[in-house]
């Protein structure tokens, strides 16, 4: 048993995922937003430990690095990215071991800058990506239906749910933060919006951008939260009430230099197209979607709450996609089932949609519409079999079938599977 693990600890997912990979390579390195539980993990799964983030431990890794890795194995080394040559010098020590495993855990809040270390640590140091907590994670959905169970193809009996808009708006705003278990969903945006005041004042800085800039880019990324916004409409937003002249606009190099920004802090995560054949162009052309990791950032930079959210049910409905996707990302990371597992979306010229196809690399799919109410949930249906028969109609792709069809809904008082077969799931039922 680790000797640094809180006795409050709370069970991740992805818990068993680092055990598994603990036990064939030399090091696990965490990757993921500041604030998700990485440290409290980590340190679930090590024995001693050093931490980047104060200077005069900065300064020991700096000057003798082989003494700052001295601890019992698993030895972590908390926010590496403050001395990334470190990870050249954990590389070399699990060479020297014979590549023994179990040896480090690290954690990183961002990527370094490139060319910061040398070697990539293939074969030596395993990286996994953590998001914040899934409602399952936190207590807050009862697990009855598995994605695993989905495409395994096992029925869904009905049963009846207790849900309401008002608890999905708390759900929403106040996120999948750790350290917001427990408290209010308005404590719980003083959270988020510490976070985003940090990121604009203190990371935008360090990372070569003006606070100012990040700032109303991640606004107007929260304003179009779940879509395929474009460039261009950043650019506007971000000029907005500046300037008279629309050429005086950010320039894309600009506008790109701030995504990457938000990327490499792990706040942006894209979902890119989906066509049925494996090599399809539309797979590479199809412009992403962009989601905030976490919904409750967005609802911080549009300063919105759960009244004003369940006042505005466009909003509420953008919000609570970006939520089940969330979710989604988290329970499609963990399990030998869904390694390499692709999430995805799927729009044609006709006008036609699905939310979210979730592909494994054995080629097997199924797909998600997500609604907010029961009331939207006939509309998901709808779109799920015309989707299901578009594939099955064209002869040229020979796709296999979807292993299901799903809507993930909101507020609903029965899950179910309708007479055409599309399962009807709470998102506070779903677990891995």
């Amino acid at each position: 048993m680790s000797k640094l693990k809180y006795d409050d600890y709370k069970p991740r997912l992805i818990d068993g995922v680092i055990d598994l990979l603990l036990s064939v390579f030399g090091a696990v390195q965490i990757d993921g937003p500041k604030y998700c539980g990485k440290t409290w993990t980590a340190k679930a799964h090590s024995n001693s430990e050093i931490r980047l983030d104060s200077k005069e431990n900065r300064a020991l890794a700096n000057a003798d690095p082989n003494v700052a890795l001295k601890g019992e194995s698993p030895r972590l080394v908390d926010e590496w990215q403050e001395v990334p040559s470190i990870r050249d010098d954990i590389r070399r020590t699990i060479d020297e071991s014979a590549n023994a495993p179990g040896q480090f855990m690290l954690t990183g809040s961002s990527v370094p800058p490139r060319g910061s270390y040398v070697h990539s640590g293939a074969g030596r140091i395993a990286r996994v990506h953590m998001r914040p907590m899934s409602l399952y994670e936190m207590g807050l959905s009862d697990g009855r239906i598995s994605l695993k169970a989905l495409f395994e193809g096992k029925p869904i009996e009905a049963f009846q749910v207790e849900s309401a808009l008002d608890t999905l708006a708390s759900y929403v705003c106040a996120g999948g933060w750790p350290a917001a278990l427990g408290k209010s969903a308005n404590v719980a945006q003083l959270i988020a919006g510490q976070y985003l005041n940090a990121v604009f004042e203190d990371s935008a800085p360090q990372m070569g951008r003006t606070p100012t800039f990040a700032r109303r880019a991640f606004s107007s990324l929260a304003r179009n939260n779940g879509t395929a916004v474009k460039v261009n409409t950043i650019a506007s937003d971000m000029a907005y009430g500046e300037y008279d002249d629309s050429l005086a606009k950010p320039a894309r190099s600009t506008i790109e230099s701030y995504l990457d920004f938000f990327r490499d802090i792990y706040l942006l995560e894209e979902l890119f197209g989906w066509d049925a054949p494996i090599r399809s162009k539309k797979r590479m052309r199809t412009k992403p979607k962009r989601y905030i990791v976490d919904p409750s950032l967005a609802i911080s930079a549009l300063g919105m709450n759960e009244n004003s959210l369940l006042s505005d049910l466009q909003i509420f409905g953008l919000m609570f996609e970006s939520l089940c996707l969330r979710d989604l990302r988290v329970y499609a990371s963990v399990g030998a089932m869904f390694e390499g597992v692709q999430l995805r979306y799927y729009s044609d010229d006709s006008g036609l949609e699905v939310d979210v196809i979730v592909e494994l690399k054995d080629g097997r799919w199924g797909c998600f519409e997500i609604k907010l109410s029961e009331e939207k949930v006939a509309d998901g249906v709808k779109h799920l079999i015309a989707f299901r028969e578009r594939i099955a109609e064209n002869e040229v792709m020979k796709t296999k079938p979807p292993e299901f069809l799903a809507v993930l809904v909101g507020r609903t008082s029965f899950a179910r599977t309708t007479p055409e077969g599309v399962h009807v799931i709470p998102i506070t039922s779903l677990t891995v």
